[in-house]
């Protein structure tokens, strides 16, 4: 009972510090639920369109207009600009206006009726990959569409018909069938990703910030004698209400992708449920540990803070793990977001169920124990708070 009674005071006094201060309102249900909206708005297209992108028309020919004319059909990119030579279009692509451009060369189409294999030179800016390999995208596929035309041209010349020319073009048929998002939307992995990340960058800044906070002040020893001077029963009490909050955020994160937004979900949603609820608590336990291992605001939050960027990095969201150094890739293992992002994105896009999940989730209860390990050093310090600015 005397337990309990120190849980509830030690609950109450949190939830009066959190109300005195307008900033736990501002970063634990702003800035999520904002990071939220915002990367659902922004990836709403699925997959950016229209790149916009140049072409250098050296020839000026009827062939060389139907080269254009198919370049700007496709859906990938836009000839907004033209150029005259190739300087004034690499200016353009190193001035930020395009992403790339299309050069048609001299007596383009001559060389074609003439049997002589022009080329057909395309540059794209990898500096920006998305827009620059889209842009590559869309240029290779009118290159090899207009080098089959040219074909297809000279064998009909030769009197070659149609029948005989598509098994000579096209020998092996090939279907497409996209695994998992056969949307190719890049919202589905990109937004949840992200969000996921700023969620439990959050978690973890906040969790040190609330616990050294009380040594910085020197508040500490009477945030003990509230729970009784059990720190087990302090650190429940003080985290408890944001391990609520960040419940029902992450909830509601959720319910704005598969609801509102519509993402997809071909696998149980409870299965997610389960896995937003694991992770906010792996979240605090893991910073929970950092600020035992370094009782003090300014270290503890710094090393919490380059982890917790280094999560949209490592963590496997924009780079395979598989194919990272190892000395970079077992960072990855240590970050819960990690697992929560795997469990979303394997039972939302390929409904793999608990089973084929079952190790992820493993990991994040794996994370739970940090909470305690170091406990009694966060104690000590807190019985004799020591700020060291």
């Amino acid at each position: 009972m005397r337990i309990d009674t120190g849980f509830t005071a030690t609950f109450r006094r949190e939830l009066s510090r959190m109300g005195s201060r307008k900033m736990y309102l501002g970063a634990m249900i702003c800035i999520p639920v904002l990071m939220a909206l915002f990367f659902v708005s922004l990836l709403s297209p699925g997959l950016p369109l229209r790149t916009p992108t140049a072409v250098v028309d050296l020839d000026h020919s009827a062939m060389s207009r139907a080269v254009i004319r198919s370049l700007n059909a496709e859906e990938v990119i836009a000839i907004d600009h033209t150029a005259e030579n190739f300087h004034q279009a690499m200016q353009q692509v190193q001035s930020g206006k395009t992403f790339g451009f299309f050069v048609i060369p001299r007596n383009f189409e001559n060389d074609v009726l003439a049997g002589r294999k022009p080329t057909l030179d395309y540059y794209s800016n990898m500096t920006y990959f998305v827009p620059g390999t889209l842009a590559f995208k869309g240029f290779k596929t009118v290159a090899v569409g207009t080098s089959a035309g040219v074909v297809k041209t000279t064998l009909q010349s030769v009197g070659l018909t149609g029948d005989e020319i598509a098994p000579m073009m096209q020998p092996v048929a090939t279907d497409m069938h996209p695994v998992g998002n056969p949307w190719t939307n890049y919202g589905y992995y990109l937004a949840p990703s992200f969000t996921f990340g700023t969620l439990a960058l959050i978690i973890m800044l906040m969790t040190a910030y609330t616990l050294t906070t009380e040594i910085k002040m020197g508040t500490s020893p009477a945030w003990l004698a509230t729970a009784h001077n059990r720190i087990s029963v302090a650190l429940a009490g003080k985290l408890a209400p944001h391990t609520i909050i960040y419940w029902v955020i992450g909830l509601g994160i959720l319910s704005l992708f598969l609801g509102w937004a519509h993402y997809p979900c071909n696998g149980n949603i409870g299965i997610i449920i389960a896995a937003m609820l694991l992770m906010v608590p792996a979240c605090q336990a893991l910073s929970t540990f950092i600020v035992c291992l370094l009782p003090n605001p300014r270290l503890s939050l710094s090393v919490i803070a380059l982890i917790s960027i280094l999560a949209f990095s490592i963590a496997g969201f924009s780079f395979p793990v598989p194919s990272m150094y190892g000395a970079v890739a077992i960072f990855s293992y240590i970050l819960p977001v990690r697992y929560m992002f795997l469990i979303y994105v394997s039972e939302t896009l390929n409904g793999w169920g608990i089973y084929y999940l079952r190790y992820y989730f493993v990991a994040l209860i794996a994370f739970l124990p940090l909470f305690g390990i170091l406990a009694w050093k966060l104690k000590r310090a807190c019985l004799n708070p020591v700020y060291v600015p």
